[in-house]
């Protein structure tokens, strides 16, 4: 085995511009997979901590008592999804909205009487908190006899996740895109390595080498291409990482919006695949080559 990996190093060190390019293109294809996987993992966080704060307004009808109250807020506790129900009576409202405007009191200093109604603020479980949930949440609430309309913000919350989606079905492509770019890069450079030394191949045949003797080098050397291109490309996102976290920080030191950089687990996960390219290329290769030879 040590022979292999003497073999393999060999090989490396003898076509270093092509086993340089490789190693490249899989750094950058490393490098921006694991962007997008950094970016969606940002994402869903802040996406998380949004919806924790979705609610739905329930307008209640104006003849509707205060004794009646207690009654509806149980209703609406009750219905799958809520985590919590707070009576907004108008007066509060008006109060709240005119914290809001304090540069544009005047347009309410001329008013005669409150217009407001007294409302439910409902704040929905994180898990109820994508679009349909929401919605049909939102219809049971309106159905009711004392609610006049619920609201949600139905339009904002429809467009914000189908462009959120819209990013994830991107990052798929793109991964896909550049995973089998890479594969590409690496099964051409190995297939030239294993041309320039054909003559070499035909010789270990023709002496009794086995094609597992001969395989074994290229795909240490596959896994090494891998390896390094991997660290690389994971290294170049961490000093990214770096350089944008400490302007967040700068920009953000509430400590509001804080990023964080991709788990063990998942780092773990890029490299085995960064490896696996690695491998898959020069299988590939490997399997056109001897087809071709024993044909």
């Amino acid at each position: 085995m040590i022979l292999f990996y003497k073999k393999a190093i060999q090989d490396i060190r003898d076509n270093g511009f092509l086993n340089a390019v490789t190693i490249i293109t899989i750094s950058l294809s490393v490098l921006i997979v694991s962007a997008l996987a950094l970016f969606f993992v940002n994402a869903n966080d802040i996406m998380s901590s949004w919806k924790k704060g979705i609610s739905i307004m329930a307008y209640l009808k104006t003849d509707i008592g205060e004794t009646a109250l207690p009654e509806i807020k149980n209703k609406i506790q009750g219905m799958y999804g809520v985590a919590e129900v707070e009576f907004i009576s108008k007066e509060e409202a008006m109060k709240r909205l005119k914290e809001q405007m304090k540069g544009h009191s005047s347009l309410l200093a001329d008013l005669q009487e409150n217009p407001l109604p007294d409302a439910f603020e409902v704040r929905l479980l994180t898990s109820s908190a994508d679009s349909k949930k929401v919605e049909n949440l939102a219809v049971q609430i309106e159905a009711m006899p004392s609610v006049e309309k619920a609201e949600y913000g139905r339009r904002w919350l429809g467009r914000f996740t189908n462009v959120f989606d819209l990013f994830k079905f991107t990052g798929y492509a793109m991964v896909g895109i550049f995973f089998m770019a890479a594969v590409f890069i690496v099964a051409n450079t190995i297939r030239l390595v294993i041309y320039s030394r054909q003559d070499e191949i035909e010789i270990m045949r023709l002496v009794g080498a086995t094609d597992r003797f001969i395989k074994t080098p290229f795909y240490i050397e596959g896994l090494i291409q891998g390896a390094i291109g991997g660290i690389i490309g994971l290294a170049a996102l961490f000093v990214a990482f770096m350089l944008i976290a400490l302007n967040v920080e700068q920009v953000s030191s509430s400590g509001i919006f804080q990023i964080r950089f991709l788990s063990p687990g998942v780092l773990c996960g890029i490299m085995l695949c960064s490896i696996f390219v690695g491998w898959l290329g020069c299988y590939i290769s490997l399997k056109q080559f001897l087809k071709y030879k024993t044909g």
